[in-house]
């Protein structure tokens, strides 16, 4: 298929250090980096602040106003685009997980240790059956879901009522909930998704990939379900009220010989930015499978996988990082 082609619009962004996340602070494209530092990559006036002193990032989230990190000091921390810091909380381990909702709300893991903070900064607590791997908010109410051995649970915070289960054999990595709250779906250690369509427990089996799937995002009408782990981007449909059941998926972007390694659905378009091991990194439209092409590399260059994607709030830019420390951002034509 024949490809337009961005990369002339690509800005080159040198982070420094391996990436582990990125997102827009509002305007600022911001990226969270192995070393401790979180980079506030405004184009000419790049800054990095030190948001872990003692140790290094190992998972970083996104709410549009705060850059939140946990690293292996036990500091969950929060970086905003003036480059102020705060503490959170400070844990004994590593952070094994976050997940952030836009109103504020934050939940971390540690082990077995899941704790939520709503939007007022109190902190509730709930010790997890399993190690937890993965962790998801519901997109209304102060409810999370929790990614452990053998299951999901669904968790509220607010109340002392025991979290309900959603159970399944095997390790279950992350976790993510549809924007209408119908499905909870998993990444699971065994190159497969495993999904439950919450109005009755039903489970839903996603099978056939090469890689583990350590990337997804929901499209903004919830309709559509992007993943990582194959030599495209697999698009499942959730259109109809079985979810994928009975549907087979999209591929897109299929590039033989490499594997996709990071997604993001851009916020208001069936578009869908995929990034691949060798640091290509292409636009699909679903509409009509049309590509796009945003980034390149040459053949016989060192393979470094795209390690991040972040679409800012309007989807007029995107923001990527390879996992050696190449970034940059792509603006969209107006």
């Amino acid at each position: 298929m024949s490809q337009t082609s961005l990369t002339d619009r690509v800005t080159p962004i040198e982070a420094g250090g391996e990436i582990v996340g990125a997102g827009f602070l509002g305007r600022v494209p911001a990226l969270a980096l192995a070393d401790g530092h979180v980079l506030l990559a405004e184009i000419g006036a790049e800054r990095r602040i030190k948001a872990h002193e003692d140790g290094a990032i190992l998972v970083a989230v996104c709410d549009g106003g705060k850059f939140y990190t946990g690293g292996d000091d036990g500091a969950v921390a929060a970086t905003d685009a003036a480059g102020s810091v705060e503490i959170l909380a400070r844990e004994k381990g590593w952070i094994d997980a976050l997940t952030c909702r836009a109103d504020g709300a934050l939940a971390w893991s540690n082990g077995k240790n899941v704790r939520a903070r709503d939007a007022k900064g109190e902190i509730k607590h709930w010790t997890a059956p399993s190690s937890v791997r993965g962790l998801a908010f519901f997109p209304k109410g102060f409810r999370v879901a929790v990614a452990h051995y053998n299951g999901v649970s669904l968790w509220f915070p607010n109340t002392a009522a025991a979290p309900e289960t959603l159970n399944w054999k095997g390790s279950h990595l992350d976790v993510a909930v549809s924007p209408d709250a119908r499905y909870v779906v998993t990444s699971m250690q065994e190159n497969s998704l495993h999904g439950w369509r919450l109005s009755d427990r039903k489970d839903m089996r996603m099978t056939g990939y090469p890689a583990k799937t350590r990337s997804f995002a929901w499209s903004h009408d919830g309709l559509w379900f992007a993943t990582s782990g194959a030599d495209g981007c697999i698009v499942w449909p959730f259109s109809g009220k079985d979810g994928p059941m009975g549907q087979p998926p999209r591929e897109c972007g299929v590039r033989p010989n490499v594997l996709v390694t990071a997604v993001a659905f851009h916020p208001k378009a069936l578009v869908v930015a995929v990034g691949y091991d060798d640091g290509w990194i292409l636009l699909v439209r679903l509409s009509d499978g049309g590509e796009i092409l945003a980034r390149r590399t040459e053949a016989d260059a060192p393979r470094d996988a795209i390690a991040a994607l972040a679409f800012d709030a309007n989807g007029g830019r995107l923001l990527f990082g390879a996992k050696s420390g190449c970034a940059g951002i792509l603006d969209f034509p107006s």
